[in-house]
């Protein structure tokens, strides 16, 4: 991490120090305290940080955010999960993403509670400190829930403490959250959003149904609107219908930095942030993400959404995980491709696509099928599916018999 640092700040005059965080002394001194500092005025509205975006489509942006809208989200987010003073949270996230150094972090804080943080990621350490800390909750993106779950089931130990675990970032597979509640016996939490909004958009309750935790992504988080929109016009649709989900409230960022254009395509005049995700919304306001706009495949004129196929393949016990993308052709336009990871030993595609024919349309059954032993991710553990779609033109995939 320090070699990166100095690499990240070599030749910029501007810079004016680099911090340890692990060197107590260092990270606590005091260098001005015989000086007097003038602090600059602040207001709620003004820019807190600027965090970029994931790039799992792209390349990142850079959402400047407000101290209104990175304070309230995480307080609002850590409320809904049933925080409280004497709550113990064990922290994985990155602190480089809105997951860790917001809703995290600012959540502890505004309800003044423990905070254990953990500098590298290790499935056996965490479960270590849930049990030596007595922790009830933990947020997690579904990569390391998976590794946590999996740690669990072959090394089981005693979670009574574990009341919540929080899980967003990425498709939450209902197949995992039934085996979580199992071997852990606590609440679960999907949350949705995105960087743009500090990042919570929608989360569930910890009182909903075992079928609205699996199947939805929850309620808009307080003093959050949330629509459904046409891609094509941008108008609000009836209930059930699939489109575009947008949210507008105090937790919008501000702008993109240096990219006027780019934030102008994203939040419209009416101050709606256009997410690029694709989803419906039912008669209690809760909603369903049904895959990316960039994301969504069209084969032959269909809409295919990889989020679909991608949850009826996790339910196969021979994959560990899956990524659903699409590949250009000539004549259908794009094919669905199936990126999988196996547990142990890899299955035959004839197998897996009687598994798929056996729950969803010949259509919607991937017609590629490529075995992947890791999966390009971003720094916060997201699939980077761009780079999937790279490797598969430059045929260095390997095929699956």
């Amino acid at each position: 991490m320090k070699e990166i640092a100095e690499q990240a700040v070599f030749s910029n005059s501007l810079i004016r120090e680099v911090t340890d965080m692990a060197d107590y002394e260092q990270l606590f001194l005091n260098k001005n305290k015989n000086e007097n500092r003038v602090l600059p005025d602040v207001s709620p509205k003004d820019p807190a940080q600027i965090q970029y975006t994931s790039g799992t489509t792209g390349f990142p942006k850079g959402a400047v955010l407000s101290h209104l809208g990175l304070i309230n989200n995480a307080k609002f987010y850590a409320a809904r999960c049933g925080i409280r003073k004497k709550s113990t949270w064990i922290n994985i996230m990155q602190m480089f993403h809105t997951s860790g150094c917001g809703m995290v972090t600012l959540g502890c804080l505004n309800f003044g509670c423990r905070m254990v943080l953990v500098s590298i990621f290790d499935p056996k350490l965490v479960l270590e400190l849930i049990v030596s800390f007595g922790a009830d909750i933990i947020l997690s993106v579904p990569t390391t829930a998976l590794a946590i779950l999996e740690e669990q089931e072959v090394n089981p130990r005693d979670m009574g403490s574990l009341k919540v675990m929080s899980c967003g970032g990425g498709n939450v597979a209902p197949e995992m959250i039934l085996r979580v509640k199992e071997s852990f016996n606590c609440n679960f939490s999907t949350l949705y959003g995105q960087t743009e909004y500090c990042p919570v958009i929608t989360q569930h309750h910890l009182s909903d149904s075992i079928d609205d935790v699996c199947m939805t992504i929850g309620q808009p988080l307080s003093q959050t609107a949330v629509s459904i929109q046409s891609i094509e016009g941008s108008e609000i649709l009836p209930i059930g219908d699939i489109g575009e989900i947008c949210a507008r409230g105090p937790s919008t960022m501000i702008a993109y930095y240096g990219n006027p254009e780019a934030t102008q395509e994203t939040v419209d005049k009416a101050g709606w942030l256009h997410t690029g995700d694709l989803g419906f919304m039912d008669q209690r306001g809760y909603v369903t993400i049904t895959g990316r706009v960039k994301e969504m495949i069209i084969r032959g004129g269909e809409n295919h959404f990889p989020a679909e196929i991608e949850n009826v393949l996790r339910e196969h016990p021979a994959i560990s995980d899956v990524a659903i993308v699409g590949i250009p052709h000539s004549k259908w336009g794009e094919v669905i491709a199936a990126f999988v990871r196996f547990n142990d030993e890899p299955v035959s595609a004839k197998e897996l696509k009687i598994f798929c024919r056996a729950q969803i349309s010949p259509q919607k059954t991937p017609t590629l099928w490529r075995r992947v032993d890791e999966f390009p991710m971003t720094g916060s553990a997201k699939i980077q599916k761009f780079k999937l779609r790279e490797l598969e033109l430059t045929e260095v995939t390997i095929p699956l018999n």
